[in-house]
């Protein structure tokens, strides 16, 4: 096999992994193909390149291309003399990590918090009520101390997220590899 065919093999294996991936994210593996070619690519493209490369509709690539940019891992770029637009993958994967993750974490747990305390809050009004019976109240009693204690690890998820907006989890795992003792 020549040298050339061989870049490409490896290339291509990596691309068919990221695409099938790509789930993770919400996307389909046509999406993630359009991510891996513009991984690597060596200039900015168009829509039009890309559609020829990879042989999708326009308006298939077009969504794919919007499905990127608001994931945040492509961007548009300006190259100089040219009208048309061009994308570029965005070269922080840490970054998009970060944005990507906490998000969908931050609504997660908002979501789940306020569930868990509305029915506190109802539990509670079952238990002060005088028409409530005492089993209902044991029941009642025994939910509430779950939440909290389900809410308790809501706040430490929050932290967690803060730390990831923040950066400051890289004070704890840095991005640079730490060296090996010899």
């Amino acid at each position: 096999m020549k040298d050339k065919e061989k870049l490409e093999k490896s290339r291509n294996f990596v691309i068919d992994i990221l695409a099938q991936n790509m789930n993770l994210y919400g996307i389909s593996p046509s999406t993630g193909r359009l991510y891996g070619l513009l991984f690597y690519s060596e200039k900015p493209l168009t829509l039009d390149e890309m559609k020829e490369e990879l042989g999708m509709s326009k308006a298939s690539m077009s969504n794919s291309v919007r499905s990127l940019l608001d994931l945040n891992m492509v961007e548009k770029v300006w190259v100089k003399g040219q009208r048309k637009d061009f994308y570029a993958v965005k070269e922080d994967w840490y970054q998009f990590f970060f944005d990507y993750f906490t998000g969908k974490w931050r609504a997660a747990v908002s979501m789940n918090s306020s569930a868990m305390e509305k029915a506190i809050n109802e539990s509670r009004d079952l238990i002060s009520s005088p028409e409530t019976s005492e089993e209902i109240r044991e029941r009642a009693q025994v939910d509430i101390k779950k939440l909290e204690e389900r809410l308790d690890y809501y706040d430490w998820l929050n932290r967690l997220i803060d730390s990831f907006e923040t950066r400051d989890i890289l004070n704890f795992i840095p991005i640079e590899k730490k060296k090996e003792l010899e």
